[in-house]
């Protein structure tokens, strides 16, 4: 009697560390897939970006005079925008209808296949004007699938793990964009530097566009592993109850909420391609710097930002997501006004620490805002409007800002505007952050 009970005594414990052990291991690789994904994704997103700002205008568009070939190589990379909240709506859909989890996996693929085809298309000089035009379609096909993977990752994480640390979960999908722009730039610049600068505009921008097969296959693989959120599950069995809530009127019932995200996304996404893409044509064009010292500051600036992230997710569990949000997009704000005369010199260093410093500010809005976006919805709708938010905000903001300082910069041949519209972009964010609730602790259920 006393030798049994001391042996049950014995197996309890090693029962309660197995499944401890279990849910650490579940844990770990939810974080992992639905991070790889979003990893994979932006850097298909991201690599088309670096490779437009870098050499397409001489690949795609070498009849045209310097200044105009970069803003139509601009434009077939901001086209991929326009196509994303088409994306947000149709994975969006498909998300709350059939589950997180295949949508993330449809997603992924469709990215996979449309990067892929960018490195196998020829340029202008073999097959005239349907270069340019293969080259816009498949950069739609692009945003299609980036439409609806932020939204997908960012719910099966936070609506599977424990809700306290919310904030600190979220940042592990959101850190994807980061992470993505650090791979892309980092294959990119590790090509110019092994090839030379001829080979690089030759064909060594493409193996970039190659090297996406082999992340897409283990991204997928990962993600088909992961189960289903049990969130999204509990829902499953309500509405097998009581019926799936009609969507259109769902979602009309929270416009508030998806204007909050338009609004803060919005200006998220102005500031970021203002400190990424416009500042590598700031540097490569105006400074008359290297390729690969733009990259490399890109590249600081992507480590910074996902330390960020991290940190003020954690940060925004503690103090609430609406002021860490803040924090982020005001000092966004500010910073636009220093980084441009910071590196005016040429000064390696200066180019470096003012990249991270963008970083830094980028991802602290990113940190606070991953939460509260989706604690703004219920769970019948909060892929669709968390989507839908979230996309069509890329298409006034993100698709624009390298175009708009372009723009700017030829026209006044000063920073100075291009400053003052980060600086506006983020005016409507602030607004809509004061007057929102704050979300931290919500129950998503």
């Amino acid at each position: 009697m006393t030798s049994t009970g001391h042996a049950a005594r014995r197996a309890y414990p090693t029962l309660a560390s197995k499944e401890a052990e279990s849910l650490d291991r579940d844990r770990r690789s939810l974080l992992l897939a639905s991070s790889i994904g979003t990893v994979v994704e932006w850097y298909d997103f991201f690599v088309f970006a670096s490779a437009a700002a870098l050499v397409f205008d001489r690949v795609f568009f070498p009849r045209a005079d310097a200044r105009n070939a970069v803003l139509y190589s601009l434009m077939t990379y901001a086209v991929g925008f326009a196509t994303r909240p088409l994306g947000g709506l149709v994975f969006g859909v498909l998300g709350d209808r059939f589950g997180r989890k295949r949508a993330l996996v449809w997603s992924l693929m469709l990215m996979g296949l449309a990067t892929i085809s960018v490195g196998l298309i020829p340029g202008y000089a073999t097959i005239g004007v349907a270069a340019p035009t293969l080259l816009v379609i498949l950069r739609l096909l692009q945003g299609l699938a980036v439409g609806g993977e932020i939204g997908g990752a960012l719910l099966l994480v936070t609506e599977t793990l424990p809700a306290e640390r919310r904030g600190f979960w979220a940042a592990w999908p959101m850190m994807g964009g980061a992470a993505g722009n650090l791979l892309s730039s980092g294959m990119l610049a590790l090509l110019g530097f092994a090839l030379g600068e001829t080979a690089f505009a030759a064909w060594g921008w493409r193996v970039a566009f190659f090297a996406s097969a082999v992340l897409i296959g283990i991204g997928v693989w990962m993600r088909s592993r992961v189960a289903e959120s049990p969130v999204y599950r509990a829902y499953v069995e309500r509405r097998r109850v009581a019926g799936a809530p009609r969507l259109g009127p769902t979602l009309a019932a929270h416009w508030q909420s998806v204007l909050t995200v338009l609004l803060v996304k919005a200006g998220e996404n102005a500031v970021f391609y203002v400190f990424t893409t416009f500042y590598v044509i700031y540097v490569t064009r105006v400074l008359q710097l290297t390729r690969t010292l733009a990259l490399e500051a890109i590249a600081v600036a992507s480590v910074v930002e996902i330390a960020t992230i991290f940190l003020s997710g954690a940060w925004s569990d503690r103090v609430g997501r609406r002021i860490v949000t803040a924090v982020g997009l005001l000092g966004a704000a500010v910073w636009a006004f220093i980084l441009f005369p910071a590196t005016a010199s040429g000064n390696v260093a200066a180019v470096m620490i003012a990249a991270g410093v963008g970083g830094m500010c980028h991802g602290l809005i990113v940190g606070g805002m991953s939460a509260l976006f989706v604690e703004l919805f219920p769970t019948s709708a909060r892929y669709t409007g968390f989507s839908v938010g979230y996309q069509f905000a890329t298409v006034v903001s993100g698709a624009v800002a390298p175009l708009i300082g372009v723009a700017l910069l030829n026209a006044y041949g000063s920073t100075l505007p291009v400053s003052i519209y980060a600086m506006a972009m983020t005016a409507p964010g602030l607004v809509s952050l004061g007057l929102c609730d704050e979300t931290r602790g919500r129950d998503l259920t």
